[in-house]
């Protein structure tokens, strides 16, 4: 019992340290829930900022492809104008040339004009003159076309100056966008990522967030969240893994307590089954004892009582006193009790619980010794009594009791340091001393 109740105390203490672990891994899990939704909010932000990057990155785009667009429209009509400066200038350059050839022909005419004969007709003359304005004015439409060509030819190269000095602008702020977006990117993996081996349910973390929610809350929150995990100290990522080996450990030590439990209640059981038992047993062996014992001491000592007394309560833990009083005595105790009256009670005792499970043989060794004679011959009648069921072998020196055997063997030295057994069958002995 002191053993199971030792391995009790110890199941006890292993069982508090398994809960302490439960407590201390569940206040762990708790923290990293707290973790994950920190992760949970960081991820919704990167993904907000990159959202608006893309965003961002996406009106870049569309504003570079216009300005682009916008440079390859000023190009070609920048080399449009070109062509048509060029063939305006070919055609001016004919035209100078052609109004050349006019003017040194009107000479020429104006010379012959003054050599030929006035009877000259005035129709030609009128010709002439028609062809020189015609052509005065074709060149006039073409110097004035030259003139609006070259102005807006001027406007689109102020166009183009203007879209070239924005142009590194744009591919600055594009270059930022493209970074800002790579670097939302790499933030939304590594969020993910995390998130992965957190195994967080995003589903869930994004049922939590709602359109309200913002950012610069949101920052505020996990930077207090921060704070608050600086300031428990660093986060034992092996908590669900802890948690998962003190809940199996705790499954184990309940099975064990169980087990122990189970067999204790077996064994409390048995051992009462077995107390029972043994107090019935034990009960039905003391009264025998206690009954052969108030019939042997009177016939050991001719009359008086002898009986056993439990001194306790259990009769499992009691002892047992022996009251003994002979003939003709009061004594309170069997220390009052001569030599051979301790010894006749003695035997009493023995005899009533050889009586309850008498053997074959039995062994007695100068039992009557301290006996006179008259308690030597009560003390051969109850050998006699008891030979019915059992064979003695006793060891004796007194006349009376070998009297009482059938067969004696003895043990003489006729010669001095030799002995030499002799054996004497009494039946046999007194029948050749019957007459024939």
């Amino acid at each position: 019992l002191s053993a199971i109740e030792a391995e009790r105390g110890r199941i006890a203490e292993e069982r508090q340290h398994a809960d302490d672990g439960i407590a201390e891994a569940e206040l762990m899990g708790e923290e990293a829930a707290l973790t994950l939704e920190e992760l949970a909010l960081q991820l919704e932000e990167a993904r907000l900022e990159r959202l608006n990057a893309e965003t961002r990155l996406e009106l870049t785009r569309n504003k570079a492809r216009d300005a682009e667009r916008v440079l390859h429209e000023i190009k070609l009509a920048l080399h449009s104008a070109e062509q048509k400066v060029a063939e305006l200038s070919r055609r001016g350059r004919e035209l100078a040339d052609r109004d050349e050839q006019l003017r040194e022909r009107l000479e020429t005419l104006a010379v012959e004009s003054e050599t030929v004969d006035e009877a000259v007709p005035e129709e030609a003359l009128q010709q002439a003159l028609a062809e020189r304005e015609a052509r005065e004015g074709e060149l006039s439409a073409a110097r004035d076309r030259l003139n609006q060509l070259t102005e807006r030819m001027r406007e689109i190269s102020q166009r183009q100056h203007e879209a070239n000095a924005a142009l590194p602008a744009l591919r600055e702020a594009r270059s930022d966008w493209l970074l800002k977006h790579q670097e939302a990117r790499l933030a939304m993996e590594r969020f993910a990522e995390e998130l992965a081996q957190a195994e967080a349910d995003e589903t869930a973390l994004l049922a939590d967030l709602n359109e309200g929610v913002k950012p610069n809350a949101l920052a505020a929150e996990i930077a207090r969240l921060a704070r608050a995990l600086e300031g428990l100290g660093a986060v034992n990522l092996a908590a669900l893994q802890e948690l998962e080996e003190a809940k199996k450990r705790g499954e184990y030590l309940q099975t064990q307590s169980d087990d122990l439990n189970q067999a204790m209640a077996t064994l409390e059981e048995a051992i009462a089954k077995i107390d029972g038992e043994t107090r019935e047993m034990l009960q039905a062996t003391y009264d025998a004892v206690n009954a052969k014992m108030r019939e042997f001491f009177p016939t050991l000592f001719g009359g008086g009582r002898a009986e056993l007394v439990l001194t306790g309560e259990d009769l499992l833990d009691a002892g047992v006193q022996i009251i003994a009083q002979p003939p003709g005595k009061k004594n309170s105790t069997i220390h009052l009790l001569s030599g051979g009256e301790k010894a006749l009670t003695a035997m009493s005792l023995v005899f009533s619980l050889f009586s309850l499970n008498p053997a074959p043989f039995c062994l007695l060794d100068e039992v009557d010794a301290p006996l006179d004679d008259a308690n030597t011959s009560r003390f051969c009648d109850l050998v006699k009594q008891m030979s019915e069921r059992t064979q003695f072998l006793y060891i004796s020196h007194n006349r009376l009791t070998m009297e009482m055997a059938e067969q004696l063997v003895g043990v003489t030295m006729q010669e001095q340091g030799v002995s030499r057994i002799v054996a004497v069958d009494i039946v046999e002995a007194l029948k050749m001393r019957e007459p024939a």
